[in-house]
């Protein structure tokens, strides 16, 4: 089959999973390739995730690999068996790739957690809330991106109303008016309708509060079918990070504990913002 022009960050995900087994027992991609009746360039090109792998090749390299994780190698395979086409792919080459794996990564994600100092959420948001900030950058983006931008910021926000979504909105976002004093007062009456949902938890950390200093803890926890899976997505200057690290996933686990034990409980959130409503 031919490589892949631009695997995705789940595709991605999968070769570094596998390159992490093979580096932990000491093996080459020479002599890996040789216990799978392969060359080493095709083991590169799994672990790339340039090409793919079938189940009975994945589950092999696992054995040869000494790996002994059921849940986890079955869970290997499920990410390189499904050949599910998401709704994102209608963008493919006309948006950004990060935000196309963005909305992947939250399709398949068991949890979301996400904390938002500036913003509101992005499944958070209303078109209006939405249209501002896309308009607001530099340079400023033709009508035909910034009609797409909305627009599949909206479907992104459709694909989650089943997954366990929590979110921690810091004060400042939510006084901010990206947009008019009306889209503002929306955007928050839109928030309180969403927490009636059985799926959505606002919380919110208040400006009074001291000895807070977590303001560049901004990410999307997105939780994987299994603990080792998880991911981090957080802003860079030049797009969306992906993080996966076991270490790096432990230390935002910690980190987002410490944002949420600084915030207000889910009722005392909803009447903040209903508070708030009052003033617009």
């Amino acid at each position: 089959m031919p490589l892949r022009r631009e695997p995705t960050e789940r595709q991605k995900r999968l070769g570094t999973e596998l390159r992490r087994l093979r580096d932990a027992t000491g093996l080459k991609a020479r002599e890996a390739g040789e216990l799978l009746g392969v060359s080493s360039v095709q083991i590169s090109q799994i672990e790339s995730a340039l090409a793919g792998v079938s189940e009975a090749r994945l589950r092999r390299l696992a054995g040869h690999y000494r790996c002994t994780d059921g849940e986890f190698i079955d869970a290997l395979v499920k990410l390189a068996t499904d050949r599910t086409r998401g709704w994102w792919e209608e963008y493919r080459w006309l948006l950004p790739t990060p935000f196309l794996d963005l909305a992947e990564l939250e399709q398949h994600a068991t949890f979301l957690r996400e904390v938002g100092f500036l913003f509101i959420p992005g499944p958070l948001q209303t078109e209006d809330y939405a249209r501002a900030v896309f308009s607001y950058r530099v340079p400023e983006l033709p009508p035909k991106e910034l009609d797409l931008r909305v627009r599949h910021r909206m479907r992104r926000k459709q694909s989650l109303q089943a997954t366990p979504y929590e979110a921690i909105i810091h004060e400042a976002a939510l006084r901010i008016m990206v947009s008019d004093r009306a889209a503002s007062r929306a955007q928050l009456d839109h928030l309180l309708q969403l927490t009636d949902a059985g799926n959505v938890t606002v919380r919110v950390i208040s400006l009074d509060l001291e000895g807070f200093a977590g303001a560049a803890s901004a990410m999307v926890y997105a939780g994987g079918t299994v603990p080792k899976l998880d991911t981090v997505a957080r802003d860079a200057p030049h797009g969306t990070a992906f993080i996966d690290g076991e270490d790096q996933l432990r230390a935002f686990r910690t980190l987002f504990r410490k944002v949420e034990s600084a915030s207000l409980d889910p009722d005392k959130s909803r009447d903040f913002i209903h508070r708030l409503t009052k003033e617009r």
